[in-house]
């Protein structure tokens, strides 16, 4: 590699717009974001995904007219 044309690879504190904050290593010394994985509906499990999916087999059932309901 070449001497003095890289940036400097640096600690870096990463803050959340929840509060959270890491520090992982960038060429910043400081970044702000905006989800984490700490309040990403997906990963910190606040948000169902079964619940969705038996929505829309009722709702094709219901569509097809393959409901047991006369």
């Amino acid at each position: 590699m070449k001497k003095d044309i890289h940036p400097k690879y640096v600690e870096t504190k990463v803050t959340c717009s929840c509060g959270n904050t890491f520090t992982v290593m960038s060429n910043k010394e400081e970044l702000h974001i905006e989800v984490c994985d700490k309040c990403h509906p997906f990963f910190s499990g606040s948000k169902e995904l079964g619940a969705s999916k038996a929505g829309r087999v009722e709702k094709f059932n219901r569509k097809y007219g393959l409901t047991n309901e006369k």
